[in-house]
């Protein structure tokens, strides 16, 4: 494990094989994700081993999140580039937040549909339209 010193802190740096261990995401999807630009390496050993922040750690659960919820690598890109840039989305991309929102609560709606046949399918009363 190394250390870096930035604005007078020691941060930790973590290899790659350690950013897997952590995260749980393969050493070659991680290595994808660089080569997109999802992530980036602080920086690399002598020995050309890629050296992570452990921001990066909530930026993978954010691309599996995301990836889970129907977003391609280009749309995270995307976003990602406008959180680096502290910027508000806009045009397209703003447009692609929004269909993935309405899509998510969807989503959240027919789960909960369903956890409610779930529900009263186990419950000492259930009705018999439950799976009708």
């Amino acid at each position: 494990m190394e250390k870096q010193i930035v604005s007078g802190q020691t941060t930790e740096l973590l290899k790659i094989g350690k950013l897997r261990e952590e995260s749980g995401i393969p050493v070659k999807t991680i290595r994808y994700y660089e080569e997109l630009g999802l992530i980036e390496a602080e920086r690399r050993t002598e020995g050309g081993f890629r050296l992570f922040s452990r921001a990066m750690l909530p930026r993978l659960r954010f691309i599996k999140q995301a990836q889970g919820l129907g977003f391609s690598l280009r749309e995270i890109g995307a976003i990602i580039k406008i959180y680096n840039r502290s910027e508000a989305p806009r045009g397209e991309v703003k447009q692609n937040i929004q269909a993935k929102l309405l899509e998510i609560e969807d989503k959240i709606r027919k789960l909960e549909e369903l956890k409610a046949q779930l529900i009263a399918l186990v419950s000492d009363t259930h009705p018999a339209s439950v799976l009708n």
